[in-house]
């Protein structure tokens, strides 16, 4: 009998962001397809709130600020071999283009781009990565390709990432190393709350009735990640699956 391809059992994967939202219910999904995980963000308790949602397992918290070279560093050093990671550290601040100020263009590309950039670099460098059984899969968005009044730093980091992805994904083949993009439409999260309450409900109304199927729940990305880090997809590379509900 053919093994199950979406069995992580015996894989240690590395998750950002996952002290809330998309990193959160990626932990949880990966927990309950056998897989082990190493949950990384800022926030000890909050990191634990996920680990209590997660399936028991040999799971571990590592706080970091992954803004911070020496953080980032301490958290590699501390890592495992890996299997794969997910990257979803990310932040969304909304101001039209006059409006943007240095310090807004700083903290969106430093979390939203440079984070992973940084800590991918140091997973390679430090050959943290199990050469032909390991994917990366970074979270992007949609808006790259719909981008939306507002949006310029935000959609311009997560263009960032998607070519730094594509180009990873051409250096790290011959290593057998998987790297894809996930690029989910408006997703049922605090980001969206954040949405809501910068401008109104009626913006978030407007936003779920121009995506045919609604607004997405946090498993609508979790799901596809998880068939990434799987051997599932292990004939799949420098993608980019939009999640967009239509």
């Amino acid at each position: 009998m053919q093994a199950n391809p979406f069995n992580l059992q015996g894989k240690t994967f590395l998750v950002t962001g996952a002290s809330s939202g998309l990193g959160r219910q990626i932990c949880v999904r990966i927990s309950e397809m056998n897989g082990t995980v190493i949950l990384t963000a800022r926030n000890l308790k909050r990191l634990e709130e996920t680990r209590q949602a997660m399936q028991p397992g040999d799971h571990s918290l590592i706080p970091a600020d992954l803004t911070s070279a020496e953080e980032t560093e301490n958290l590699v050093q501390k890592l495992p071999k890996l299997n794969g990671a997910a990257f979803s550290t990310g932040i969304s601040i909304i101001a039209p283009t006059g409006f943007i100020t240095q310090h807004d263009y700083n903290q969106t590309f430093q979390t939203n781009f440079e984070a992973s950039l940084m800590l991918s670099n140091q997973l390679i460098r430090k050959k943290k990565l199990i050469r032909d059984a390991c994917s990366l899969v970074f979270i992007s968005s949609i808006s790259t390709r719909y981008p939306f009044v507002g949006g310029a730093l935000y959609v311009s980091a997560k263009a960032a990432m998607e070519g730094y992805a594509r180009v990873l994904a051409i250096e790290l083949a011959h290593k057998g190393i998987r790297v894809n993009c996930v690029s989910p439409a408006f997703v049922k999260t605090q980001m969206l709350n954040q949405t809501a309450n910068d401008f109104s409900g009626e913006v978030v109304k407007k936003i779920e009735e121009k995506q045919l199927l609604g607004l997405g729940e946090p498993d609508d990305v979790a799901n596809p990640v998880v068939f990434f880090l799987s051997d599932a997809s292990k004939w799949v590379t420098a993608t980019n699956l939009i999640l967009g509900g239509g």
